[in-house]
């Protein structure tokens, strides 16, 4: 009989510790790519895995398979390759796996440490594949304590004090090139979640020259009629970056949305300018960092400048640590009831089927006023006779003996027999 256990969980990825931004965004699984893994693992028979896919990271949990599976997989579906994994990315089993996910999910993992932002990407992650129906019962519950540990790691402690997240993380970046955004024509390319976040930070510091220029107008005008800023067509992106002290570009666009032709009003009228690029794959092309008037920072050179919130939420990560303990713990202990669970199951059938039998038998011999009554009754009766069984079988749930004794005493039938 197998049983469920925490060795069966698997996880591999690549993430900003040890694969730099031109790396991660070969691996990385966006839109369209992201439903063709998941079908694809479908195929192999993998019936329990999601996908953490971030401007950081690209990571695969699973339930079932191993890790040799999900690296084929993900080097099948995204533009990396088997060495290049080997070189960069890491494999985790068993505990350590589930460890890493409460990790990632309460922003211990994070670039930006206790990331507002991540456990949304988690859920988004896991929600597609429930709606895909690829979480089994294990994995689900196995969410319902990483949700749980990033609550409780906000609630019960300050990790999520301070301004965490990478598009805040971004503007202070500027701030400390700039000293003050208060005269700096400012452009910003995007504005989906991270543009618009990072537009209200801007704003928040200062900024009062802001221009936004989104593939589609309409959403750029949603964001700008809130703050009262500019909007530009793409048509004028070169034009608009020609203007500009200071670009963002925060898209989820799959190759770069600025290129080199973009900069040639810029050439013809060279100013220094910031380009900070928030998006994996990057959504400037590397070679517009060659210009000797532009510095273009991307993911990997933002850091932590969060300032003083940051030490303050680095006190935090013993108790965070600790719940993420509890909570593991918790969840250890449920898999391992697992164990007796089709046992329960089996007996609480068994009980049942007694009851209705006899309760049949003697129907025709009950008045109909006093059959909802004894049916209620001989129910009650039969539960209470269960619960001492079932108690005793989770008491002594690590003991295959204790299970087979009761299967034996009853003749039970599991379902996995």
């Amino acid at each position: 009989m197998v049983h469920p256990s925490l060795n069966n969980f698997t996880l591999i990825g690549i993430n900003h510790w040890d694969a730099p931004v031109e790396i991660r965004e070969k691996f990385s699984l966006i839109g369209e790519r992201k439903r063709l893994f998941l079908d694809g693992a479908k195929r192999e028979g993998i019936e329990s895995i999601f996908v953490i896919s971030t401007c950081n990271r690209t990571e695969v949990i699973a339930n079932g398979a191993t890790t040799r599976e999900l690296i084929r997989l993900l080097t099948t579906y995204s533009s990396g390759n088997l060495d290049e994994f080997h070189k960069y990315g890491f494999e985790l089993e068993g505990p350590r796996a589930i460890e890493h996910l409460f990790k990632v999910a309460t922003g211990l993992d994070s670039q930006i440490l206790g990331d507002l932002q991540i456990v949304k990407q988690v859920k988004e992650g896991y929600e597609l594949s429930g709606s895909e129906g690829m979480i089994s019962g294990e994995m689900h519950r196995l969410m319902q304590h990483v949700f749980r540990a990033h609550k409780r790691s906000r609630n019960e402690t300050s990790l999520g004090q301070g301004a965490a997240t990478v598009a805040y993380a971004a503007v202070k970046f500027a701030v400390q090139t700039f000293e003050n955004l208060h005269d700096k024509n400012i452009l910003l390319v995007g504005t989906g979640k991270i543009g618009k976040v990072t537009c209200k930070n801007l704003i928040n510091l200062g900024a009062s020259k802001l221009t936004l220029i989104n593939r589609t107008r309409d959403r750029a005008e949603f964001v700008a009629d809130k703050f009262n800023l500019e909007v530009a067509d793409m048509e004028r992106l070169p034009e608009q970056i020609a203007d500009a002290d200071l670009v963002i570009v925060a898209t989820g666009a799959s190759e770069p949305v600025i290129r080199p032709e973009h900069m040639q009003p810029s050439m013809e009228n060279p100013k220094f300018k910031i380009m900070l690029d928030l998006s994996v794959p990057r959504n400037i092309d590397p070679n517009v960092a060659t210009l000797d008037f532009v510095d273009v920072a991307n993911m990997d050179m933002l850091g932590d400048v969060t300032d003083e919130a940051y030490s303050k939420r680095e006190e935090e990560v013993p108790l965070v640590k600790k719940i993420i303990e509890q909570e593991l713990s918790d969840y250890q202990l449920w898999i391992s009831e697992q164990r007796v669970v089709p046992t329960i199951k089996a007996l609480t059938r068994k009980f049942e089927a007694i009851r209705e039998d006899e309760f049949q038998f003697f129907r025709n011999k009950i008045s109909s006023k006093d059959q909802q009554k004894i049916d209620n009754l001989t129910r009650r009766i039969v539960n209470k006779i269960a619960a001492y069984s079932i108690e005793h079988l989770r008491d002594h749930h690590q003991s295959d003996d204790v299970a087979k004794m009761v299967e034996d005493m009853f003749k039970l039938e599991t379902e996995e027999k």
